[in-house]
């Protein structure tokens, strides 16, 4: 109910900014204005999350083929504040994510995952979560599948309101919002050494 209700007024009372963005992004970016991409959710089922676009679309005739190539001033921007993650409220809404919950990675992480980081599959994807608030994309993948399983563990009312009111915080600050020497992550390729759940569970995602 928390998460119908508080998407609600964000789609509501942001409408105007939102507008605003999408035509920010229309003029440095062209269309389309939103980026959709199929991310993984509850249970690992998949969904389409919508977010503004950042980057341009690859072109390798004109140089355009890694993230930091096509990553644009405006996408920076965009980054920085968080505002591309606004159109995400209406994938709350729909029930496929929530406003707290580990983040909604790429599909091709799923198999990579040990079995107990794909706990963090137990719970809605989330906005923001408590990996976001204790270091966001400056934190090592393990570290932060910990703090999702973490979250999945702990998850409350209580901790959800802590971990909203410090994602204001951590937004105004700018905090984590790039990987160290990339422009946006580094991609995850599994952990060395250790079992996936595709090798643990010969019927995981059959």
């Amino acid at each position: 109910m928390l998460d119908v209700v508080g998407a609600l007024l964000v789609l509501v009372l942001g409408a105007p900014l939102m507008a605003l963005v999408a035509l920010v992004v229309l003029i440095a970016h062209g269309r389309p204005v939103l980026f959709r991409h199929k991310r993984p959710g509850l249970h690992g089922e998949l969904f389409e999350m919508v977010k503004f676009r950042t980057m341009r679309h690859p072109d390798p005739d004109r140089g355009l083929v890694t993230d930091a190539q096509r990553l644009t001033r405006v996408g920076r921007w965009l980054r920085a504040s968080s505002l591309d993650e606004l159109p995400e409220f209406w994938n709350v809404l729909r029930g496929e994510m929530s406003v707290v919950g580990p983040r909604p990675h790429l599909v091709q992480y799923l198999d990579l995952y040990s079995p107990e980081q794909a706990r963090r599959h137990d719970v809605r994807p989330g906005i923001t979560g408590l990996a976001q608030v204790r270091g966001r994309n400056a934190l090592e993948w393990q570290v932060k599948f910990a703090h999702d399983v973490e979250y999945v563990d702990r998850r409350s009312l209580l901790l959800d309101l802590k971990i909203v009111l410090a994602t204001v915080w951590v937004v105004a600050s700018r905090q984590g919002i790039s990987a160290p020497g990339a422009a946006t992550w580094h991609e995850f390729t599994g952990n060395p050494g250790q079992s996936t759940v595709a090798e643990a569970d010969p019927a995981y995602r059959r």
